[in-house]
């Protein structure tokens, strides 16, 4: 093993200590995983680590326990393989050894004589996941944060038994929804309940006294007092249900993230293949994928998400923040509504709504109220915190209500005067402390603030709809935006479990800036003549999770319109205004129907006769991200370009294999040949060269 040596390797360790357990003629030997940390730095396998667990089962052995149970530290069972650890291997001989070394180890446990139970008493992913699918048994307790098998997110598979093990234990569609479909899905992570309701777990049990129960089950199992059944699992589908879940992955990825098919080659070899082959098929696609472009950059996006997204670039002292103990929202519609939601929930303090006449009120409150119902008719919400909240939530017609508020954020019509006006009428009635936000998605804080008496004290706090599924929050700095107003403002983000990006006061920010010059340049082509279909297929290469129409449908063709027009307004060189796209707006018409364009509407298009090929269509609109990020950069609207990746990642859903987008544009060579240079530095997030 000392080939694999990491000497950056946090180890986790493997604690063994042996356990009386009533009712047993000899004890248990009880494996705890713990690297040392607390539960912000979770349990991870790397070389070190499975050398601890090996020598830990070897021991175990050697007292002739009643049993073997694996756990973790208090909130961690263990998240997987130290990803961190992966630029570090040389060669695909490296990686070939690291998968082969997380099989001998797991599969003692599977092969065991003795019998094993893995006691998951919290967050399971990844390879800890597997590690638990190799033990005979396993209880899942019900405060377990989170469980998964993520890797294909990142540009990996479960290389550790997962996609061996799970399908021939849960029956080949969840595994497929577990494996493909969830990491696909913005990472999606299982409950205990859900997992329970799989199969994965044998038992759930309550938190507080997980292990003393999970020690009196396992010996109830040992003793013959409990009998665990398992249904059988139905292998005449298993063709069927690949066959539907590659095609499906060709409609939205067009072979884009080649772990996702090599995942279901995989979960194809499960269904007949002794478990010695199937194992040897993950070493050989891992050993394959380590030294992927797409791994890189999705270990690249990977860290953006997970530690830089926690520590925001430029963020000021959070010492200087105020506290909220009550926050205004100006306007009662669908935005302001899901707003005065997500602050309630949050912040725990009043949010109170005003607009201009009670009938919008009275609907703004209705639905936060209709929401908070829906929340508890699905279990997602206890009544007395749904009490609570009905009680924090109110609205009015008079904005004096606002007197007493400490944060007082707008979402009203995308007009600057309309916006001025709103600050002015406000600052009349709050205190001199009390913050003004906007949830402007393309509009200047410093024009919207300037004329105001303390114009220090505006901020641009930008939310991407749907507000409670993005975690997105840009906060935009004026010019005269002061530290405690921004350190306040970046507190209250954190509060609200969003994730925040710092954005200098330029036209449209980061997200909408880069999608409005990427539609537009889609659009432009439909201009030209390029029929809709060709152009709305042109970036399926790409695997981003929507095409241009359907994206443009979810923004509004005239919330679009207007903000390229903005866009147009700041920078006529490069952002057109599209008359086709006002035509659309006005007739109200679906661009897509069903992901099919809507016929009606290219009736309604005046083109040109210079149509585009897709390919030609496609290196345009990456042309255009090129150089709008450069110039961005340039200009300073964010501190680094990883904020860039990290806005379109987390504000408009790009896939990690992407990188979000400047590792792709630097990996086609589309950076060097549109602005002469890299955007990244090389083996950032890509191969080292």
């Amino acid at each position: 093993m000392s080939a694999l040596a990491a000497p950056n390797e946090v180890v986790t360790k493997a604690l063994l200590r042996q356990v009386n357990v009533p009712g047993l003629d000899r004890p248990a030997a009880l494996i705890t995983l713990d690297n040392g940390f607390d539960h912000t730095k979770p349990n991870t396998f790397g070389p070190g680590g499975l050398a601890s667990l090996d020598e830990a089962i070897t021991a175990a052995l050697a007292a002739d326990p009643a049993f073997i149970a694996v756990t973790g530290k208090p909130y961690i069972f263990c998240v997987g393989a130290d990803i961190v650890g992966l630029p570090q291997l040389a060669d695909r001989a490296q990686a070939l050894e690291i998968g082969r070394l997380g099989h001998r180890v797991f599969a003692r446990l599977k092969d065991s004589t003795v019998p094993t139970f893995a006691f998951v008493n919290g967050a399971a992913m990844g390879g800890g996941l597997e590690l638990a699918l190799h033990c005979h048994y396993r209880t899942l307790s019900g405060g377990a944060a989170a469980l998964a098998l993520p890797e294909v997110s990142l540009g990996l598979v479960p290389g550790w038994g997962g996609t061996q093990l799970l399908p021939n234990l849960i029956g080949i569609p969840a595994a497929t929804q577990v494996i493909i479909q969830n990491p696909l899905t913005q990472n999606k992570m299982l409950k205990p309940k859900q997992a329970a309701e799989l199969g994965i777990a044998d038992v759930l049990l309550e938190p507080a006294d997980f292990l003393e129960r999970s020690l009196e089950w396992a010996a109830g199992v040992v003793r013959g007092q409990v009998t665990v059944t398992r249904p059988e699992v139905d292998k005449d589908m298993w063709a069927g249900v690949l066959y539907f879940a590659r095609e499906t992955l060709n409609q939205r990825l067009h072979g884009a993230v080649p772990a996702a098919y090599k995942a279901l080659d995989l979960l194809e070899t499960a269904k007949d293949a002794d478990f010695a082959t199937g194992t040897a098929a993950e070493d050989e696609a891992l050993a394959d994928l380590v030294f992927s472009e797409e791994l890189r950059s999705g270990l690249y996006a990977f860290d953006l998400v997970q530690r830089r997204a926690k520590r925001p670039a430029g963020a000021p002292d959070k010492g200087l923040a105020r506290t909220i103990t009550k926050v205004g929202i100006v306007g009662a519609g669908l935005m302001a509504s899901q707003l005065a939601l997500l602050f309630a929930r949050r912040l725990q303090v009043p949010v109170v709504m005003t607009d201009l006449d009670q009938s919008r009120v009275d609907k703004g409150v209705g639905y936060v109220h209709t929401q908070i119902e829906k929340a508890v008719t699905k279990g997602r919400m206890d009544k007395g915190t749904a009490a609570k909240l009905y009680g924090l939530v109110s609205g009015t017609v008079d904005k004096s209500a606002f007197a007493d508020a400490d944060f007082v954020i707008e979402a009203v019509f995308e007009d600057l005067g309309v916006k001025k006006q709103v600050w002015a009428e406000l600052e009349k009635i709050v205190s001199p402390e009390a913050v003004l936000a906007t949830n402007t998605s393309s509009l200047s804080i410093t024009e919207m603030a300037a004329e105001l008496e303390h114009p220090e004290r505006v901020v641009g706090f930008h939310f991407f709809n749907p507000v409670a599924v993005l975690p997105l929050l840009e906060i935009v700095r004026g010019e005269r935006t002061d530290d405690a107003t921004l350190a306040t403002a970046f507190a209250v983000g954190k509060q609200l479990k969003k994730s925040s990006v710092l954005v200098k006061d330029a036209p449209a920010f980061v997200v909408n800036r880069l999608l409005t010059r990427f539609l537009g340049t889609v659009f432009a082509a439909v201009d030209a003549g390029t029929p809709l279909d060709v152009a709305n297929s042109a970036l399926d290469p790409l695997g981003l999770p929507m095409r241009p129409l359907a994206l443009l449908q979810l923004v509004g063709p005239a919330v679009a319109y207007h903000v390229g027009g903005t866009l147009h307004a700041a920078y006529p060189d490069r952002f057109g205004v599209s008359e086709n796209l006002k035509r659309i707006a006005d007739s109200g018409q679906p661009i897509v129907v069903d992901d099919q364009v809507n016929d009606e509407v290219a009736k309604l298009l005046v083109v040109g006769d210079q149509p585009l090929t897709a390919e030609q269509v496609r290196q345009n609109a990456l042309d255009a991200l090129a150089q709008e990020i450069r110039l961005m950069l340039d200009e300073g609207v964010v501190a680094e370009a990883q904020d860039i990746d990290l806005c379109m990642i987390l504000g408009a859903g790009w896939p990690f294999h992407l990188g979000g987008v400047t590792p792709y544009l630097d990996r086609t060579g589309t950076s060097e040949r549109v602005t002469g240079r890299r955007i990244l530095p090389r083996g950032a997030a890509s191969l080292p060269a």
